[in-house]
C-alpha cells in the first residue's frame, strides 16, 4: 500500500483546509490509518487516527473539537478536515498505515507518502 497526501496550503488563522489522504491497494478493516505532522527540526507528532472497520477516529488534545477524520471505503480515502486553523498547526502533515492497530507512535506506522505543506499565516 501506498499513501498519497494532499490538499495543503496557506491558510489565514481562524480559516479552514481539508487534507486527502488517497490509498493505493488494499486497506483492511484491521487497519489503522493515521495523520501526523512535523515541523523541521522537531520530532513527529500525532495528529489523530481513524480505525478503517469502524470509522471510529480518535484525536491528539491539541486538534479536538477542530479537526474531523473520516474516511470513504470504495475510495480508499482518508479526510482531515481542520478548521479555525492557528499558526501553530503550520507544518508538513503526513498519513500512514498502521497495520497492527491502534497507536499514537509514528514507528508503528509506514507506507508513508510525501507529505503535504500546511502554512497558517496572516
Amino acid at each position: 500500500v501506498q499513501l498519497q497526501a494532499s490538499g495543503g496550503g496557506l491558510v489565514q488563522p481562524g480559516g479552514s483546509l481539508r487534507l486527502s489522504c488517497a490509498a493505493s491497494g488494499r486497506i483492511y478493516s484491521s487497519h489503522v490509518l493515521g495523520w501526523f505532522r512535523q515541523v523541521p527540526g522537531k520530532v513527529r507528532e500525532f495528529v489523530g487516527l481513524i480505525r478503517w472497520g469502524t470509522g471510529s477516529p480518535s484525536y491528539a488534545n491539541s486538534v479536538k473539537g477542530r479537526f474531523t477524520i473520516s474516511k470513504d471505503g470504495p475510495k480508499n480515502t482518508m479526510y482531515l478536515q481542520m478548521n479555525d486553523l492557528k499558526p501553530e498547526d503550520t507544518a508538513i502533515y503526513y498519513c500512514g498505515l498502521n497495520r497492527s492497530g491502534w497507536s499514537t507512535r509514528d514507528s508503528d506506522y509506514g507506507s508513508w507518502g510525501q507529505g503535504t505543506q500546511v502554512t497558517v499565516s496572516s
